[in-house]
Parts: structure tokens; sequence; C-alpha cells
């Protein structure tokens, strides 16, 4: 997953469709480009320009994307001047927008994929659900949490699962008969009251060892909830794929400015966020 990835990176210039807010100064926005949308894979971002009076560029990763109609989603969130500037944009604006960047997720050929996701980072988690939605060789179950309200309307499911602790479930999920749960420590309702990983660690204790045989651990979010989904990875002796959140300035690979360090065969070395990952194994950046 080390291998940079710059055969996708074009600058494209994306028609606002819709643009939703959610509390928490959490935005859902839809915008066109058949570029992006037939090119991206699970994991990648793009590289957005916010406003007219500021140059630099936001990273944001691709929730989902609609091949039919040429379209793609971003979830983000209000965290400073650039993406406040970015919820001012209405529908018909024109943005200039570099992508799909990045290395994504690899989705293996086991069969129980474990899809965790937090805050900002359930995009690409979503993102992989709706890859392998219509494949009946697949049986995921996705794991959302937030620490402020869920961006969108959680609501009952109707999907059985094994884990015993029943959530709620995010509305498009439901729509794509993908088992979810929904953790937080903010006691929401219909929400399981814990850390992402604790949820986890009851749907894993359900499984039959020929079960968890079949289960790889697809992660993206923050790094002390990455660090603790490694940990649930390796005392389970699961294969996990975590996509990193970090500061870009280019998101290009030129700057360097993202990097981290990784460990490789060869011993430690640097690897860029931006165009190396922002996919890596888990075990190589978490020990």
């Amino acid at each position: 997953m080390a291998n940079s990835n710059r055969e996708t990176i074009n600058v494209n210039d994306c028609k606002v469709l819709a643009h939703y807010k959610y509390d928490g100064d959490q935005y859902i926005l839809t915008l066109s480009s058949s570029e992006i949308a037939q090119t991206t894979i699970p994991g990648q971002f793009v590289h957005v320009t916010v406003s007219d009076v500021i140059a630099m560029r936001r990273p944001i990763s691709v929730m989902s994307i609609d091949k039919e109609n040429n379209t793609f989603d971003l979830l983000y969130k209000i965290v400073g001047e650039g993406t406040r500037q970015l919820a001012e944009c209405k529908i018909g604006d024109m943005l200039s927008v570099i992508g799909p960047i990045g290395n994504g997720f690899r989705v293996t050929n086991k069969k129980n994929p474990l899809l965790i996701g937090g805050g900002v980072g359930m995009p690409p988690i979503i993102a992989i659900a709706q890859q392998i939605k219509n494949n009946n060789d697949y049986n995921p179950f996705v794991i959302l949490g937030s620490e402020i309200p869920f961006p969108f309307t959680p609501q009952n499911s109707e999907i059985s699962n094994s884990c015993p602790s029943k959530t709620y479930t995010m509305p498009i999920l439901e729509d794509w008969n993908v088992a979810c749960g929904l953790a937080s420590l903010q006691g929401f309702k219909g929400v399981y009251k814990g850390y992402v990983t604790d949820l986890a660690k009851e749907y894993l204790h359900t499984l039959s060892k020929e079960d968890l045989l079949q289960v790889e651990i697809y992660s993206c979010g923050p790094q002390p909830m990455l660090e603790a989904v490694a940990k649930l990875a390796r005392d389970y002796n699961l294969p996990c794929q975590v996509s990193l959140e970090e500061y870009m300035a280019c998101a290009v690979g030129g700057c360097a400015g993202c990097v981290v360090e990784v460990q490789t065969d060869d011993g430690p070395a640097m690897r860029r966020v931006c165009v190396d990952g922002p996919v890596f194994d888990a075990q190589s950046v978490f020990q």
C-alpha cells in the first residue's frame, strides 16, 4: 500500500447539486463530475477549493458515488475558516476539485468485513459498504461512532445481525441492506453507549472460529480510535487496514507535509499520507 497513486489526479470543475446541513456543523455536499464518479475507489479523497479568497484547498474523503448520474457526495465538518467558507457554497456554484487522490482500501476476499468509522472518518467506510452491497459473497457489519449528533437521522433497523447490542442504523445503509450499529458515549437514543471498539468486541464474540477467519477490519477516524482498532485487530489476530487523517498542504505528494512513520520489511520509513496512503496496514503504523 506504499506505492504512490498519481494516475487519477486531475483538476475537475464540479457543480454543486445539493448541500445539506446537519447538527454539529456537519454538511453533506453533492457535486457533479464524471471523472471522479467513475474512477473513485473507497478510501480515496479529493482536494477542494473552498472559496475565491482562500488559496489553500481542503482534503475531504469521498463518501459515496453515483456512476449513473456522475455525482459524488462529501461529508465534512466546519473546523476552521476554510470549511466555514465552504459551508457557504450554494446549489449551482462551481468548485475546483482535484482528485480522486491516494491509495484506497483493498477489499480482500474475506467474507465478513468489519467496517469501523468515527466522526468525519465515516465516509470511506460508507464507500466500502456501497461497493460491496450487491455482492452476495460478503456479509459486512458496519460500526459508526460519533460524539456529536450523527450527520443523518438514525432509524430502527429491520436487518438481522449477530451483534447482541441492537442499535439504530444509518438510513442509507438500511436501504443498501447492510447491517450497521451506532456507538457513542453521549447517550443518544437508540445508540450503543460505548466506544466503537466495545461494540466491535461484542460483535466479534458472537462469531465462530470459522467466521472469525473470514473477518478483515477496515477503519477510518481520529488517531486514538485507529490505535484502539489496531489493538483490537492484534488481540483477535485479524488483518486490518486503516485510513489516516492528517493535515495536508498540497495533497499531491509534493510538499511532504503529511508524512508518517511506517514499519516496512526494510525497517522504519517515512510515507506521505496523501499519495502513499491514506490507507495503510494498521500494524505498520500502530505498534
